[in-house]
């Protein structure tokens, strides 16, 4: 049994079949395994270890974490999220949390009623059903499309989150701009598209991040997301698998039935061939024709800093405002101008973004000195900013782009982020930005996608694979394989990683799929 790849979903894998008894070579490219899921430190001389890529967890089934025996923890934020406005104009701020009599407080003071409000709760109450029902189902074989519905049970919460664009949803639901982009963020994070896609493309990024974990939570990994891969690893390595780090596949050749995986190490022969890596990369390995990759249009940006900047709005500590997700530019009207513009070849003018602060959480990324004086990390995340935007002039657009982020940020501080900003070992500030090229390049992502690809439903259609036919696979579902969602054109190789159907974000699940598909669990 070879894996392609040892970030998190080949690990998952990994860990599996070498506890079923199966011989597992796992073979990653880079020096350390983890992939996107790593913690690191970015800044030279800086005790802090930042989770560089991928950043918070909701999709990582508690099943995994206990049939795996991981020694992992995630702690529940109680702060969800601050959106920073101006209204009457004086600064004041959406805040939504496990304070229900605060949340509400606070849009009685952004909307002048609680009309918002209860179709805050009405909304989140229909996605938190919706979660509870269709979670369970992404560590279960691939339903079809009707049995999914069926397992939703509410057509009116099918309609709006699987048939009608998110944005006709959004506007049908809530009436406040301010309100309107908050719901929307979540079916932007990594996609490039605009509210009323008819691809439905933010729909289908909306489930994901609605879902996780039966409750659409994000939580905060403690020790970072390193603190689950390396869990992952010593999982996989105890149940007998090999890690080989430092070695790159280069081909894989199969009949279907058996198979050559070569690499830095040589050629080794497997029976199956589970690939943790995009659709594109998969296809180049096995000499066929790529797919074009779907484009990343993200900005991530990791920033340490001595102190938390005080935000203009006066009526919120900066450790609530940060704790949660802080969205800034990200009303309604201001996601739909930047997309246009991005879309027209621009860098948008006023970037949207989420940010949020690991270490008022988890403390523990940090040394006991920076702990002690009071120091912060901060992490950034940008929307609406493809790929095909830094092509040009790389490193010159990245650093326009940032300017520009960290511009928006400052509008709504009451003094500049740069006074906040750590300095390292050379005297440099502690802050690095990622554009989707870079993870290209650091991470082997065809295009930055962070999803791999597409993100599609997770379910198949009737008498089909999935939401997508599987790489030149033939619509069927009498194989392991069609029916956990992980085939591809060939019977023994499966996909493992985000490119699978149920694939995106950190969760295992991908990994998980593979195999039990390998192992004929039905």
């Amino acid at each position: 049994m070879a894996i392609v790849g040892g970030g998190h979903n080949g690990l998952v894998a990994a860990a599996y079949l070498a506890r079923a008894g199966r011989r597992v070579l796992v073979l990653e490219r880079l020096g350390h395994t983890g992939g996107a899921a790593v913690s690191e430190r970015a800044f030279r001389g800086v005790d802090a270890r930042l989770s560089r890529y991928s950043y918070l967890v909701s999709l990582l089934p508690s099943k995994i974490v206990d049939d795996l025996g991981l020694r992992f923890a995630v702690r529940r934020r109680s702060v969800s999220s601050y959106t920073p406005a101006v209204r009457g104009g004086r600064p004041t701020g959406l805040y939504v949390s496990t304070d229900e009599a605060a949340t509400r407080a606070s849009f009685v003071r952004i909307t002048g009623s609680d009309r918002e409000y209860a179709a805050w709760r009405r909304f989140y109450g229909m996605t938190r059903q919706v979660a509870e029902r269709v979670f369970p189902t992404l560590t279960e074989p691939l339903p079809t499309r009707a049995a999914l519905r069926a397992r939703v049970g509410d057509d009116a919460a099918w309609e709006a989150l699987f048939e009608r664009p998110l944005g006709e949803t959004v506007e049908s639901v809530f009436d406040d701009d301010l309100v309107r982009g908050v719901v929307l963020t979540d079916g932007l994070i990594g996609t490039f598209a605009r509210a009323h896609d008819p691809g439905l493309a933010p729909n289908r990024c909306f489930l994901y991040h609605v879902i996780g974990g039966g409750t659409g939570d994000w939580d905060v990994p403690i020790g970072g997301m390193g603190a689950l891969t390396d869990a992952l690893a010593d999982a996989a390595r105890k149940a007998g698998a090999e890690i080989v780090t430092d070695s790159p596949v280069t081909g894989i050749a199969t009949d279907g039935r058996t198979a050559e995986v070569t690499s830095a190490q040589g050629t080794v022969g497997a029976r199956h061939v589970l690939v943790n890596a995009a659709p594109q990369v998969l296809a180049g390995l096995l000499g066929a024709p790529s797919p074009e990759p779907v484009e990343g249009a993200q900005l991530k940006v990791n920033m340490l800093l001595t102190r938390l900047p005080r935000l203009r709005d006066t009526g919120v500590d900066p450790r609530l405002a940060f704790s949660g997700t802080c969205h800034v530019a990200e009303g309604y009207q201001q996601l739909e101008t930047a997309y246009r513009q991005a879309a027209a070849g621009e860098l948008p003018a006023a970037p949207p973004s989420e940010i949020y602060c690991h270490s008022l959480t988890d403390p523990s990324v940090l040394g006991s000195d920076l702990v002690r004086q009071g120091y912060q990390t901060l992490t950034l995340f940008g929307l609406h900013t493809p790929a095909r935007l830094f092509a040009d002039d790389h490193d010159a657009t990245r650093e326009r782009l940032l300017a520009a982020t960290l511009a928006q940020l400052d509008a709504v501080l009451a003094e500049p982020l740069t006074d906040c900003l750590a300095t390292d070992a050379d005297g440099r500030p502690c802050i690095e930005a990622r554009s989707p090229l870079d993870l290209e390049r650091d991470l082997g992502l065809p295009g930055g996608n962070i999803f791999h690809r597409e993100l599609v439903f997770p379910y198949r259609a009737e008498g089909g694979t999935g939401g997508a036919a599987e790489d030149g696979a033939e619509n069927g579902a009498d194989d392991a394989a069609a029916r956990w969602g992980v085939r591809t054109a060939h019977a023994n190789v499966l996909l493992c990683g985000a490119g699978a159907i149920r694939g995106g974000g950190v969760s295992g699940i991908p990994g998980h799929n593979a195999a039990m598909a390998v192992l004929g669990r039905w």
